[in-house]
């Protein structure tokens, strides 16, 4: 059996769709996001290896659960992780999920309807906003906002890569029931352009997609952590962006993710427009405050 290196993709935390561990992570917090990012990483590069026989990817990912629970030491980037667990007294719980999403990976390539999707980003994103919200120490009644923010994204790149997912691992994100609800099979993703039927369940899914976020706009307003807060509004814009670009391009034939000049341009406009807006809150708190305490109140 292949180690999990031997399955390793090259790709690193700087190559992904949105920020992980930028410059505006407090540096004390970077090392314990990345060694995350490092795990999730390698058992993504195991599912997603087009020639390992599946016996073998489940193999695998037992041996990285076994690493992060303690029970062996065959996995470095699990044990990476269990270290900084173990250093700062968090859960092994958020790892354990994102190693059951990729175990799903390996043997399920369909999904039925938008709950079951839906529930299969419980497994594979959320696990990972929680992650950095407990390494910041936030509340746990952020989960909710940060769910919706991560499932979002999740189905974002499904929908970009589906051509992809689909030639490169019979792999199909999209819900089978929307597809057969506008006449269609998985097969119409091997189309080099989408038919009008497919436009239509794409539109249906981005509708969808337009919810969660709007259900995660919220989301960096709660954060206690200023540098946190400014990162997920970026990612927020960059979702919102994703999803307009998604509706006047086609993923079978266009390319749709941001460029790097693209994604920077985004995300400065976006960082602006958060510090403003804080910046303009606090001042009109400023001027409450002080109004009542002018009149006694």
């Amino acid at each position: 059996m292949q180690d999990v290196a031997a399955l390793s993709s090259g790709k690193g935390h700087t190559d992904e769709n949105f920020p992980v561990a930028s410059f505006l992570i407090s540096k004390r917090l970077r090392p314990a996001i990345l060694a995350f990012y490092r795990f999730a990483r390698a058992a993504d590069d195991v599912a997603d290896h087009a020639e390992a026989p599946p016996a073998e990817k489940l193999a695998l990912l037992a041996e990285m659960r076994g690493s992060l629970l303690g029970e062996r030491q065959t996995s470095p980037e699990a044990e990476a992780l269990r270290n900084i667990l173990l250093e700062r007294n968090l859960t092994t719980q958020h790892g354990l999920d994102l190693l059951e999403a990729f175990r799903r990976d390996v043997t399920k390539r369909r999904y039925t309807d938008w709950n079951d999707l839906m529930d299969y980003c419980r497994y594979s994103a959320n696990p990972v906003g929680r992650f950095v919200l407990d390494v910041h120490g936030e509340t746990h009644a952020l989960w909710s906002a940060c769910d919706a923010l991560c499932s979002g994204l999740q189905v974002i790149n499904h929908l970009q890569d589906c051509a992809r997912d689909y030639h490169a691992l019979d792999r199909v994100y999209i819900p089978l029931d929307i597809l057969q609800q506008h006449g269609l099979e998985p097969s119409v993703l091997a189309e080099e352009r989408s038919p009008p039927a497919l436009r239509r369940v794409l539109d249906d899914l981005l509708v969808r997609v337009a919810q969660l976020l709007d259900q995660s706009r919220p989301f960096a307003a709660g954060i206690a952590d200023r540098r946190l807060a400014l990162e997920v509004a970026v990612i927020q814009r960059l979702a919102e962006d994703l999803t307009r670009r998604l509706r006047l391009r086609d993923p079978l034939a266009d390319r749709v993710h941001h460029t790097k000049s693209e994604a920077a341009r985004i995300g400065l406009a976006a960082a602006a427009a958060y510090l403003f807006g804080r910046n303009a809150q606090s001042s009109g708190r400023a001027r409450r405050d002080w109004h009542e305490t002018a009149h006694g109140s």
